[in-house]
């Protein structure tokens, strides 16, 4: 296997490596926070605007439709320039475009701001993505961004939670202002970390050894070839656009159900629904903990895992909305919500162990592309058109079964992983 960078060692000082940590991971929550506040303001939106639930599902699908468009060439910047600097930069704005939201007076404007948001976040995944994979050493690759995504769903727990008390209490355009600030002010101190040197996008002449000093510059098509002629990449970018179609259509509709299925008041059924994905926060360091644990023995493990978890995530969501109703019912969907997020961390490491190292952050930004189109931008507004055909329980179960799709797509991809993996450049990253 080939390291980028010593495998017992830091790039930075630990304490440092950590303390960026901490800032990526608090960055990450609010990210989430300010993504998803809006699920709990759709019955207000709806009582103040008669929306539709397909149209409450497009302010969601807003966010990710924009990430789309902007990730790639956001990535790239990220990559080639500085990633402190960019995730500073989208930060603010992410963070700014958020405020805007609260003094939108219909649902065009909305629908905007909301778009906005999604410009801010576009390369942060990638950028975070690719700091971490330098920041720490690659045995631990998996843990660290495991715990690093756990970010997402207490961030999305939180501002499902919190948007529906703000609502109640103070109005729904309060919500949208109160939880802009804390990021705004995180992203500011990104500004004074410490970054790794931009990575040459070099490779080795064929033949030649590292070390040989025989090394030329990437063209285009190397660049190209470095995605299109990677197996477990392609196979890894769509397995997890369905599971992030799974995972979005319950953050943004569970709420919802609840209120609808069991007549719960909004804020309540806010918490429920919540809770529900908060428990992702065990399931994405322990599915990272466990995938590099089994990768100790099984060279493909990362892929395995993640084929593994997603197709439990989808019998469980599954047999939960079918089978089941009541408090049994929630008891499954707590279970499932530990699976649901499980794969993450190590498919996330796949797009960094099998690509340049100078290229992560565009890895993941494809990625990131693939999911969204997909996934996150298809999920919310898929469960919205069918819960206005036919009503939120089918359409929740029906979309429990993309996770099946997820886990197969994995399981192929594992065989190509070892293959792969060897083709990667030995190149040391250097911290600035």
């Amino acid at each position: 296997m080939k390291n980028s960078n010593p495998p017992n060692d830091f790039l930075l000082s630990k304490g440092h490596s950590y303390y960026v940590f901490i800032l990526l991971f608090l960055l990450y929550m609010f990210d989430y926070i300010d993504r998803l506040i809006v699920v709990s303001l759709f019955p207000f939106l709806k009582t103040d605007w008669g929306l539709s639930d397909t149209q409450c599902g497009m302010l969601v699908s807003a966010v990710y439709w924009s990430i789309l468009i902007f990730s790639f060439p956001v990535s790239i910047f990220v990559d080639r320039w500085s990633r402190k600097k960019s995730i500073g930069v989208m930060a603010v704005l992410w963070s700014i475009a958020t405020v805007a939201c609260a003094f939108t007076k219909n649902f065009t404007q909305l629908f905007i701001a909301r778009t906005a948001i999604g410009i801010g976040e576009a390369g942060y995944a990638p950028g975070g993505t690719a700091m971490i994979s330098a920041l720490f050493p690659e045995k631990k690759r998996s843990f660290m961004v495991g715990i690093w995504n756990a970010s997402i769903p207490i961030g999305s727990a939180i501002g499902v939670a919190l948007g529906g008390f703000i609502a109640v209490k103070y109005g729904w355009r309060h919500a949208f202002g109160i939880v802009a600030l804390p990021g705004l002010i995180i992203s500011f101190l990104f500004f004074f970390t410490k970054d790794y040197k931009t990575v040459d996008l070099v490779r080795s002449v064929k033949g030649k050894g590292e070390g040989s000093g025989n090394q030329m510059k990437m063209s285009k098509k190397d660049i190209i070839k470095e995605f299109t002629g990677t197996p477990s990449l392609i196979l890894t970018y769509f397995a997890f656009a369905g599971n992030t179609f799974l995972t979005t259509a319950m953050l943004s509709w569970l709420p919802t159900y609840y209120n609808r299925i069991e007549n719960m008041p909004m804020q309540q059924a806010s918490f429920k629904g919540s809770s529900i994905m908060l428990l992702a926060i065990i399931g994405s360091p322990l599915g990272g903990y466990l995938a590099d644990t089994w990768m100790k023995k099984r060279i493909n493990a990362r892929l395995l895992f993640s084929s593994l978890s997603s197709i439990t995530t989808a019998v469980v969501f599954f047999s939960a909305f079918y089978f089941f109703s009541g408090p049994l019912q929630y008891y499954i969907l707590l279970f499932g919500g530990v699976c649901a997020i499980a794969f993450a961390s190590s498919a996330i490491a796949v797009t960094q162990d099998v690509v340049h190292p100078g290229l992560r952050a565009t890895s993941y930004s494809l990625c990131v592309i693939v999911q969204n189109l997909l996934g996150s931008s298809v999920g919310p507004l898929f469960v919205g058109v069918l819960s206005d055909q036919y009503d939120i329980k089918t359409a929740l179960t029906i979309a429990s079964l993309s996770s099946l799709v997820a886990g197969i797509l994995f399981f192929i991809g594992s065989f190509y992983y070892e293959k792969d993996l060897a083709k990667v450049e030995k190149i040391s990253i250097m911290a600035e």
